[in-house]
């Protein structure tokens, strides 16, 4: 266990049944204590960050945020601009992690403010080799605000 918390809590925004199971996966099988909070679309994820009354009302706050571009009802832009503008979630790390690695989106994810861009490997072992490299960076390297 790398000193700190005695878990994480990693909110996943992903529409995709596979990729969310694939990464709790990972977590699961990761170097640290992570929780893996999964919703499957944008509308969602910013319920579960403003804690929203109904299911979401004791959601924890993540530590990190797991984003996906593409979605349903709200994108994974859209979620990066509200939460960057918000002043109650704006320090909350957020990783795009998306199938795209379009130039156009790099720069665009950046400029809303990301953390971090990550394309998502088609390769299991890369895929997982990256959610386990992501939770050493973001827990066991820098440096998080409470």
């Amino acid at each position: 266990m790398i000193a700190g918390n005695s878990h994480y809590d990693v909110l996943l925004v992903d529409d995709d049944a596979g990729d969310a199971n694939l990464t709790r996966l990972a977590i699961g099988e990761g170097p640290l204590a992570c929780r893996l909070h999964h919703v499957k679309d944008g509308v969602e994820a910013l319920a579960f960050l403003r804690r929203e009354n109904g299911p979401y009302a004791e959601a924890p706050r993540p530590d990190l945020v797991l984003l996906d571009l593409n979605m349903p009802r709200k994108n994974g832009r859209e979620v990066l601009e509200e939460v960057k503008a918000d002043p109650d979630l704006r320090t909350i790390p957020v990783v795009v992690m998306t199938t795209s690695d379009a130039d156009w989106d790099i720069e665009e994810a950046y400029r809303l403010g990301a953390n971090s861009f990550v394309t998502k490997s088609a390769d299991l072992d890369q895929f997982i080799a990256t959610i386990h490299a992501l939770e050493t960076y973001w827990f066991g390297t820098v440096k998080l605000p409470r």
